[in-house]
Order: structure tokens, then sequence, then C-alpha cells
């Protein structure tokens, strides 16, 4: 979730999708682009064959308000190993993920925990992101079919996208509208609706700029709809794509180092 990875875009693709940007460049009104481009673009925009990421995680609930600083490391779409290094009382703690399966270890007591499925829906580390979030990486391009419901009227618009999931697709939500920006076809905001069509949470995507060598966005904000005045938000501090990791990083011993 935090540093999701997968396959690149072809060589097709992103030769269509540079030709539908200056297209849309040259126009008042921006062509659609097609929308298997759209949003594969979108599902590999973070992602590489593996990446290494500094990230600042912020959370605010009704109660508390608490600040992370978090080393990840992922490797194709189905490992990934998360480690707190701040604040000190919590450094250590760690998170692996290998395909559907999650382990915690706690160094305070010395102990590594997996996650069974009755807490797939709980909160990771006190965020608004589930365990589900982690397991179930789900692709636009591939768990969705999608339908354009809002178009820009210039440059400066945006592009409204309904993606309802596939019946055998590995998705809990109902829906989920996405909105791109059209002076560059990037993804800042999604919304989540469960089966009755009702508003689940929001995710805003800000900060625009160079991050692993991409124009990506390098904050992100997930709001609750039950509590709009609550957050989690995800700053990259920094980020590398496709980089060389030992043998044995996604293993158990890994998790407890």
């Amino acid at each position: 979730m935090l540093a999701r990875v997968s396959r690149h875009i072809s060589s097709a693709s992103a030769t269509l999708a540079v030709a539908f940007l200056l297209s849309a460049a040259a126009s008042a009104q921006p062509a659609d682009p097609p929308l298997e481009v759209l949003m594969r673009a979108t599902d590999d925009a973070m992602r590489g064959d593996s990446s290494e990421s500094r990230i600042t995680m912020r959370i605010r609930t009704e109660r508390w308000q608490r600040e992370l600083r978090l080393h990840v490391v992922s490797e194709g779409t189905e490992t990934a190993l998360v480690r707190i290094e701040a604040p000190a009382k919590e450094r250590g703690t760690a998170t692996l993920k290998v395909e559907q399966n999650i382990w915690n270890y706690l160094p305070k007591v010395d102990r590594t925990i997996k996650v069974p499925g009755s807490m797939m829906q709980a909160a990771w580390m006190g965020s608004h992101f589930t365990n589900d979030d982690l397991v179930h990486e789900s692709r636009y391009s591939e768990d969705f079919e999608c339908a354009y419901r809002e178009r820009p009227a210039d440059g400066s618009g945006h592009w409204l996208v309904r993606c309802i999931p596939l019946p055998d697709a590995p998705v809990v939500w109902g829906a989920i509208d996405a909105r791109f920006r059209a002076r560059d076809m990037l993804l800042d905001r999604a919304e989540y609706f469960d089966e009755r069509e009702r508003l689940v949470r929001t995710i805003v995507y800000e900060d625009f700029g160079p991050l692993g060598g991409r124009t990506l966005p390098r904050r992100m904000r997930v709001i609750p709809a039950d509590d709009p005045d609550e957050f989690t938000e995800i700053v990259y501090e920094e980020h590398a794509f496709n980089v060389d990791l030992p043998a044995g990083t996604f293993s158990l011993r890994s998790l407890r180092q």
C-alpha cells in the first residue's frame, strides 16, 4: 500500500499517452485519452520491479495525533516490508506482507504475530488504512470496469471516471470515482463507495513534483467520510524505483532485525 509496485507501462501505451497529452495541450477542450491507457498509467505510476521509500505518516483521530517515520521496501506485487524508524519508543516495529499473509513484529516483547483473517479490517498502526488494504492491491486496469462521467471544459479541468469492480475481483468497494487532472492525466482524487453507494473515504493526492525520477504526488491524505476532521497523511521524503534488495529481505528473520 505504502509503496506499491507492479509491471511497467508498455512502450506502446506510453507512446499513446504522450500523443494524447500533446493533443490535449493543442486544443481548448482536451480529447479523451483511451481509458485503458489512462487506468494502466495510473496503476503503474508508483510501481517498479522493486522500490524503497522513506515516508512520514501523520495520523489524526478524534482522540489523539501520531507521527511515524517509516522505511518501506517492496518487490513485485506480493511482497513488502514496512519498518518504523521513529519515534524511538516504536522503533523496530515492523510489518511483513507476503502474498495474502501479514506478520507484525513487536520489538518490546520480541514477538512475531501473524494477522488472522478476523483482523483484516482492523486499522494498520492506528491509521485509516486496514490490514486488508495491504493485502488486496487492486488495479484499475484489471479489476474494474471504468467509464467517463465528466469531462474537462479546458486544460485546467478534470476527467472523472466511475470504476465498478468486476464480479470476481478481490475488491471490497462498490465503486470508485477517480478524478484526473486534464493538464497531465495524473490522479489527484479518489472517492470510495460501498455497495449501497455511500461514500466511505476520500484519498486526495497533492504536492506533485519529482519523485524517483518521475512526476508524482508526494503527499496523499486519506479522509474517512464519517469524520472528515480525521485523516491519515503520507508524505514521501525519499523514493527510488528498481533498487537492488538483498536476498532474504522479505523473510520472518528479516522482519525481526
